[in-house]
């Protein structure tokens, strides 16, 4: 028998080991004696003094306000409907645990007295920031809405109970808004409402 067609194919495949080898070390690089030098350690200071300098470059100015105006009346648009239609899950991380555990109190005794609630949301006619702080770590906002909807609320007979499925209504809410500046995570969560 002859084995030398074997090592042939083991000596080609080596070759092609090594020539991917070259290839990727010549796009890649290799590590030099500058990336030595370089610690991969933050000192702690560096860390507190990185975090302080953007916790002052943080600034609530007028394209910040617009950028937040445009996320808050989506989220107000989605709240309302979700609360409407009794289904929380898709808005939960919009929401505050308290004021979550209120619209969810509030659902419950909904369905408890056997209310059924319909609503279409028309639009918002506008959002205005009544005024921004900062507190502790965190920016909170305070937003006037002015939206319409067409809003009823049915009995488990189909009886209207409250409002009318025929007429727009103007509402009025003010709500406010909580982002801690310290977190990566740029959502603002709702942690207030008035009507």
């Amino acid at each position: 028998m002859n084995y030398s067609f074997e090592y042939i194919d083991i000596i080609l495949l080596a070759m092609i080991a090594g020539f991917i080898f070259l290839r990727l070390r010549g796009i890649l690089g290799s590590k030099s004696e500058l990336d030595n030098e370089f610690s991969t350690e933050f000192k702690p200071d560096f860390v507190s003094k990185t975090q302080n300098k953007k916790m002052a470059e943080m600034t609530f100015d007028e394209d910040a306000k617009s950028n937040f105006l445009k996320g808050a009346k989506i989220a107000y648009e989605n709240i309302i409907t979700s609360f409407s239609v009794g289904n929380l899950s898709s808005v939960k991380n919009l929401l505050d645990k308290k004021i979550h555990d209120q619209f969810l109190e509030a659902l419950k005794d909904r369905k408890k007295n056997g209310q059924i609630s319909e609503m279409t949301f028309i639009g918002i006619n506008s959002a205005e920031i009544k005024n921004h702080e900062n507190r502790n770590s965190f920016l909170e906002v305070k937003v006037d809405f002015i939206s319409e909807i067409i809003s009823c609320v049915k009995n488990s007979d189909g009886k209207i109970i409250s409002g009318d499925p025929k007429k727009v209504k103007k509402v009025y809410d003010t709500w406010k808004f909580s982002r801690n500046l310290q977190s990566p995570n740029p959502n603002w969560l709702l942690i207030e409402t008035e009507s």
